[in-house]
């Protein structure tokens, strides 16, 4: 049976603390890239930009803590495992303009295939002990919240962040623009059209 973590109550007080910490953590990101966004146009949202960077810290401290839970604690070994190179891979993929740029094109997909077969490898080897770590997992809080994180982070935002369908809907106001301004001058056409073309 796989050690499983410690079990204890989380208070009120300590849980909305933890909140609190949260809301802070997020909000000073946001305003981060506000701020890169108005006042460095040299980096802004470019690969030497506050938002790439903090990106590559807040991966590359997902690393530390999962390589301090996986060999320190030794909470969930294989599972640990496979969503510490998860997260890696994710972190070198972070850093492609780098690698393309100063080492060799195309460097991070070895690098990421470098970290992950061979995970994928030791995962499947060991799938009996992988399943009963699983199954612990599974039935935690943080399980919900990765999992949540990742369709967020890896799906949804790709899906939706196509160029393919950002050009077709900026096609489609373009157009609705343009019918709406051709129509007779009334008020109520008037604020019709401009609120759409403001949307």
């Amino acid at each position: 049976m796989p050690p499983s973590p410690p079990q204890w109550p989380i208070s009120f007080g300590y849980a909305l603390l933890r909140a609190t910490l949260y809301v802070l953590f997020i909000a000073g990101i946001a305003q981060g890239g506000y701020l890169e966004a108005i006042y460095l146009p040299n980096v802004r949202y470019s690969e030497l930009g506050f938002t790439e960077l903090t990106q590559t810290v807040v991966l590359a401290c997902r690393c530390a803590l999962l390589i301090y839970v996986r060999q320190v604690l030794h909470v969930w070994p294989t599972v640990t495992l496979l969503l510490l190179a998860f997260v890696a891979a994710s972190l070198v993929r972070e850093q492609d303009y780098f690698l393309d740029h100063y080492v060799a094109r195309h460097t991070w997909k070895i690098l990421v295939a470098l970290i992950v077969l061979p995970s994928l490898a030791w995962v499947i080897i060991h799938r009996r002990r992988f399943l009963e770590e699983f199954a612990y997992y599974s039935n935690t809080f943080a399980f919900g919240l990765f999992a949540a994180g990742v369709l967020v982070t890896y799906i949804f935002s790709r899906l939706y962040g196509r160029q393919v369908l950002w050009r077709a809907v900026l096609r489609f106001k373009r157009t609705m623009c343009a019918i709406l301004k051709t129509w007779p001058k009334k008020p109520w056409n008037c604020s019709v059209t401009a609120l759409f073309c403001l949307l």
